[in-house]
C-alpha cells in the first residue's frame, strides 16, 4: 500500500508506559497505528519506521519516518514542532512532535 511512498515527516515518538494506557508489547519498525493532530477531526494511519532502532517497548522514546496513508487531509497544515497523538483505535499510545517535515505540500502556509 505505502511501499513506494517517501516518508512525510520525521518525529520524535515517546510511547506511553502500559500504566500510563499505552501499549502492551513493544512495537516493531513498521507499525501502522494511526496519527491524530488537534487542530484536525481527521484520524489516519501513519507508517512508522523508526530510526536506528527496530523495536520499541512501552515508556521507550523514538524517532521515526513517518509515512501517511493519506496526507491530502494535512496539506499545508504541519510545522516543526507541532504535537501529535499516536493512537490505536480510540487509545492513545504515543505522544509525537514533528521535528523535520519531508514532504513540502504539507508545509503550513
Amino acid at each position: 500500500m505505502l511501499t513506494n511512498k517517501t516518508p512525510d515527516f520525521i518525529a520524535d515518538i515517546n510511547y506511553l508506559t502500559t500504566e500510563q494506557g499505552g501499549r502492551k508489547a513493544p512495537a516493531f519498525t513498521g507499525y501502522f497505528p494511526q496519527v491524530k493532530f488537534s487542530f484536525s477531526k481527521y484520524q489516519g494511519g501513519g507508517k512508522q519506521n523508526f530510526i536506528d532502532k527496530e523495536i520499541v517497548n512501552p515508556g521507550e522514546e523514538v524517532t521515526a519516518e513517518i509515512t501517511l496513508l493519506l496526507a491530502d487531509p494535512f496539506k499545508g497544515s504541519l510545522e516543526i514542532g507541532f504535537k501529535f497523538d499516536v493512537m490505536e483505535g480510540a487509545r492513545i499510545v504515543g505522544k509525537g512532535i514533528i521535528v523535520e517535515i519531508l514532504n513540502p505540500e504539507l508545509l503550513a502556509k
